[in-house]
C-alpha cells in the first residue's frame, strides 16, 4: 500500500484561514451575545447571527457557537422568568394589601354601627324614663341628638355597603392575577421547550453541502 500523500501547501493554508476565520467569528459570537447581555436584550440566534456577522449555519454547526448561542437564550429566559415572577408578586401583594384594608375598614365600620346603635338605645331609654320630668327644651335636645346619631348611622352603613362592593372587587382582581400568573407559567414552558428544540435539532442548509465540495475539489 502506499502512503498517504501529503497536504498540499496551498490546501494547508487554506486549512489554517479557515481555522482563523471560524476563530474570529467566534469571538464576534461571544462579543454580541456579552454586548446583548448589557443591553438587555432578548437572544436568539438570528440577532446574534445579524449583529455578528455570521450566518446561521456557523450558529448550527460550531460546536463552540452553538453552545454559546444556548447557554445565553437559557440565561435570558430565566432571567425574564424571574422579572416577570417578580411583577406578578409584587401585584399579587399590593391586591392582597388592597383586600386586607378593605376588610379591616369594613370590620371597623361595623364596630362604629354597633357601638351608634347602643348608644340610640340608651338614649331613647332615657328619653322614655325622663321624658315626664324633663323640659320640653331637654326633650328638643335629646331627641335632635337622636336625630343625629340616626343620620350617622344610615351614612355608616352606606360606607360599609361601599367598602363591601371594594372588597368583592379586590377578591375578583386577586383571581384574575392568579390565573395571569397560571397563564403566563404555562406560556414561558412552551417558549422555553420550543426554543430548546430549535437549538438542538436544525436543519443544515444546501451551503455548507456546497462549501464542503468545494473543500473536496480543493483537495484532489
Amino acid at each position: 500500500m502506499s502512503e498517504p500523500a501529503c497536504p498540499a501547501p496551498r490546501t494547508a493554508a487554506a486549512l489554517a484561514a479557515r481555522h482563523r476565520d471560524t476563530q474570529a467569528a467566534l469571538g464576534r459570537v461571544r462579543d454580541t451575545i456579552a454586548r446583548l447581555r448589557r443591553e438587555k436584550t432578548p437572544v436568539s440566534v438570528a440577532v446574534v447571527a445579524r449583529r455578528a456577522g455570521v450566518s446561521r449555519t456557523f450558529l448550527y454547526t460550531n460546536p463552540d457557537a452553538k453552545t454559546a448561542v444556548a447557554e445565553a437564550i437559557r440565561e435570558a429566559g430565566d432571567q425574564r422568568s424571574r422579572l416577570l415572577a417578580e411583577a406578578d408578586d409584587s401585584r399579587e401583594a399590593t391586591w392582597r394589601e388592597r383586600a386586607l384594608n378593605a376588610e379591616d375598614a369594613l370590620k371597623a365600620a361595623h364596630a362604629e354601627i354597633r357601638a351608634h346603635r347602643c348608644r340610640i338605645g340608651e338614649l331613647l331609654g332615657q328619653i322614655r324614663d325622663l321624658e315626664a320630668e324633663w323640659t320640653q327644651d331637654a326633650v328638643q335636645r335629646i331627641t335632635t341628638e337622636n336625630a343625629t346619631l340616626k343620620q350617622r348611622v344610615r351614612q355608616l352603613t352606606t360606607d360599609s355597603r361601599t367598602l363591601d362592593e371594594r372588597l368583592k372587587a379586590a377578591r375578583s382582581n386577586l383571581r384574575f392575577q392568579d390565573r395571569r400568573i397560571a397563564d403566563l407559567e404555562a406560556r414561558l414552558t412552551e417558549s422555553a421547550s420550543q426554543t430548546d428544540s430549535s437549538i438542538v435539532n436544525p436543519k443544515r442548509p444546501q451551503a455548507l453541502s456546497n462549501e464542503k465540495n468545494l473543500t473536496s475539489h480543493q483537495i484532489n
